[in-house]
This record gives C-alpha cells, sequence and structure tokens, in this order.
C-alpha cells in the first residue's frame, strides 16, 4: 500500500473524489477488459473514458464461440482491428459488450463490468448499470453483475476476490451508495488489493466506528499493509478488535 500523490489517501482509497485515485480504480476494470478482448479477438478498443458510456449497438449476429449460445459478433470487417491485430472499432465493441452482458456468468467480472461500461443505459443515458438508484435498467444491470465469475488469486484468503470486486463496483458509482458505505470500501480496498481480508468480526468493528461517525481520517491506518506480523499489522489487536486512533 502506497499514498497517492494526488490527495494523500491510500492509493484507490481517494475515489471517487480524487481523480488519481479514480483512475486507478477505473484501470482495474479497463485492464480486464482489453485483456478480454486481446484474447478473444486479437485486438482492443479506445479506452472508456470516465463517466461516458459507449455507444449502444444492436445485437451481435455472427457464427457462436464453441460452447456458448449466445451469438458472438463477427469482428473486423469494417476497417478495426478484428483477429488480425489492431483496434475494433466502436461498433464492434459495443456489439461484443452486449454480447458479454448477456452472459455474466461466463465472464470475468472486470470483463463484465467493462462491458457495462461501454453501453448506455435506455432510461437514462448513464453508463449502464451506474445511473442514479431507481432507474430501472441501471439498477437490473447493477444486480446482473454480481453473478459474473470471481477467481481468487494464489495465495490470498478465499473470498478476497469477491470483496474487491464489491468495492471496485461501489467506488466506482460512489453516487448509488450511501456516505457510510463508500467510505467503508474507500477504506478496505486498498488492503483487499494487497491479499488482506477481514474477518466478520473484524469488518463489524469497523462498520460501528463507521456508523458511529469516524471519518476517513480516523480510520485511515485500520487496515496498515499486510505484512507477516499478524493481525496488528492491520491496525487489530490480536482478540481481533479495531484499536482506537
Amino acid at each position: 500500500m502506497r499514498r497517492c500523490a494526488g490527495c494523500g489517501c491510500w492509493e484507490y482509497g481517494g475515489a471517487p473524489g480524487c481523480d488519481r485515485c479514480a483512475a486507478l480504480v477505473d484501470r482495474i476494470v479497463e485492464d480486464g477488459w482489453r485483456e478480454f478482448l486481446r484474447g478473444r479477438f486479437g485486438a482492443t478498443g479506445p479506452p472508456a473514458g470516465r463517466g461516458e458510456a459507449g455507444p449502444s449497438a444492436g445485437r451481435g449476429e455472427g457464427g457462436p464461440p464453441a460452447g456458448s449460445g449466445t451469438a458472438e459478433p463477427a469482428v473486423g470487417s469494417g476497417g478495426g482491428g478484428g483477429r488480425g491485430g489492431g483496434e475494433l472499432s466502436a461498433e464492434e465493441e459495443s456489439a461484443i459488450a452486449e454480447m458479454v452482458v448477456d452472459e455474466p456468468d461466463r465472464h470475468d467480472w472486470r470483463v463484465v463490468d467493462g462491458a457495462l461500461d461501454r453501453l448506455a443505459c435506455p432510461g437514462c443515458g448513464s453508463r449502464l448499470g451506474r445511473g442514479p438508484r431507481g432507474c430501472p435498467p441501471c439498477d437490473l444491470a447493477d444486480g446482473f453483475r454480481y453473478s459474473a465469475v470471481e477467481t481468487d488469486r494464489p495465495g490470498v484468503p478465499p473470498g478476497n476476490e469477491h470483496a474487491i470486486r464489491v468495492g471496485v463496483s461501489v467506488i466506482r458509482a460512489g453516487h448509488r451508495q450511501s456516505p457510510r458505505a463508500l467510505l467503508g470500501w474507500r477504506l478496505g480496498l486498498p488492503a483487499l488489493l494487497d491479499g488482506f481480508l477481514p474477518t466478520t468480526a473484524q469488518a463489524q468493528a469497523m462498520r460501528a466506528r463507521i456508523n458511529a461517525g469516524a471519518t476517513y481520517d480516523d480510520l485511515a491506518e485500520t487496515w496498515d499493509p499486510p505484512d507477516a506480523s499478524g493481525s496488528e499489522a492491520h491496525g487489530l489487536d490480536r482478540g481481533g478488535e479495531v484499536r482506537g486512533r
């Protein structure tokens, strides 16, 4: 864990208010999406700018991939990269995104979130799943995103990847969350990315302090950088209680 040069929070934890931290969080998703495009189609698409949805294309038609019931869009025919390498057109990438969103349980969560970034909500015009609460298409997409694949990295506690997945989703759509929920994930995500996973008791103790009015500055050292020295490295006493600051 390192401090952000832009805001002074732990890196990633200054989002969504800090542009640098927000870009780091976005990159988690963006890198997964672009790796998927390279691996499946031998090409990449343009980065999704913050707050902008890609153009929404119609359902892709073409030969289905092996084992899939969803048609895979044909790519490369319009001068884009296609399987020969290069960059996909916006229309090709949008069609691929719709394919992914139609089958979220077949793809890594980063790929699903990257696909949602490239589709506009037909109800509110925001990125699909990131519009205001109460927008039916966004609420539906935001729920379906959690059926995506979550694979823990080697050497991390089981459930670490799920926690990262939730934290990234919450922070990237902070306007859809309560201030307390957003604060909790801002505090937790940097340590989760370093391989930490709090126990239920530790998470409950953190939540209690947040509910009592503690601020980011009050709690920033709670999850100190994980190392081999035991629970005290995470701002916890040996009984699993959060130390007062």
